[in-house]
């Protein structure tokens, strides 16, 4: 696989953005030439596209970085959504580094201004990367100011390669305690559209309770309760950017039984109530360029 190495001390060119959605299962994606970059993040279904070198199925959450190139073509129909943007690099040379990805090891330095990004794969957080490339369609549609796009695009850039190669635990660990924390994130995350208590997570990994709360608050910084909270609040920000459910129904999706206390606890955490909070990014793209 093949990793790109965008350097950001100044930010990407921002060139267009939206969100695409097949208006049926004939669809194929059209054949052009691709004259800049365009990133795809897939929210539902595969979408089959192609290139002169490779054929490739992204499947839902999941992204591609797409170089410009002679053809690019659709090579069967997609039943799919995606988000897209397309951006040019470096004064329109767009012609970052290509390592193989045996020649990037970690750690790498998060205060190196660069941005290293696998051609395609997997969003660790799908949520909070919606939550972004929404907010960037909203700020093109609305104050079409391009360095305030270049900047947001370039954020939204470093989010996702923060999530491949810099998200971890805030502390060093090792053996036993580095496992246990990790299927404690897993566990959370497998259940987090149930209503989580830190009782059952305690019973589930044999520990009490706490044990658990105290070892995950060591480790992390933040409560147990906290953290089951804010990763509630970030899986409700992107389904309420990202579809029309009502907000009720958002609130039991994401393990609420009563729509007061969804509203009460996002309001806590963000600041607005959910309806403020999709109001402010209410406008989306439905098209494709």
């Amino acid at each position: 696989m093949e990793i790109l190495d965008f350097s950001v001390e100044k930010p990407v060119h921002f060139n267009w953005t939206g969100k695409f959605e097949s208006p049926d299962e004939s669809w194929s994606h059209m054949s052009r030439v691709l004259t800049d970059f365009e990133w795809i993040v897939m929210t539902e279904g595969e979408l089959f596209i192609a290139d002169e070198r490779t054929r490739y199925t992204v499947r839902e959450g999941e992204y591609l970085l797409m170089s410009p190139t002679e053809r690019q073509y659709g090579f069967q129909p997609s039943l799919c959504k995606f988000y897209w943007t397309h951006f040019s690099y470096n004064n329109n040379g767009n012609d970052p580094a290509i390592y193989d990805d045996g020649d990037v090891r970690g750690p790498l330095d998060a205060g190196q201004p660069r941005i290293l990004l696998p051609r395609q794969g997997a969003v660790p957080r799908l949520d909070r990367l919606i939550v972004l490339l929404k907010q960037l369609q909203d700020c093109s549609r609305k104050y079409r100011n391009q360095n305030l796009n270049c900047h947001m695009l370039t954020a939204a850039l470093c989010e996702l390669y923060s999530q491949i190669y810099l998200s971890g635990g805030h502390t060093v660990m090792k053996g036993e305690k580095a496992q246990l924390y990790t299927d404690i994130v897993d566990y959370i995350s497998w259940r987090i559209r149930e209503n989580i208590k830190v009782s059952e997570i305690a019973a589930y990994f044999g520990y009490n309770e706490k044990y658990i709360t105290t070892f995950f608050k060591k480790i992390s910084g933040e409560s147990l309760k906290s953290y089951i909270l804010n990763e509630k609040m970030e899986l409700a920000k992107a389904l309420l950017t990202d579809t029309n459910l009502p907000v009720a129904q958002i609130g039991y999706d994401v393990g609420f039984s009563d729509c007061h206390n969804f509203s009460s606890a996002f309001k806590k955490v963000t600041g607005q109530s959910p309806s403020t909070y999709r109001n402010t990014y209410a406008q989306r793209q439905l098209f494709h360029q």
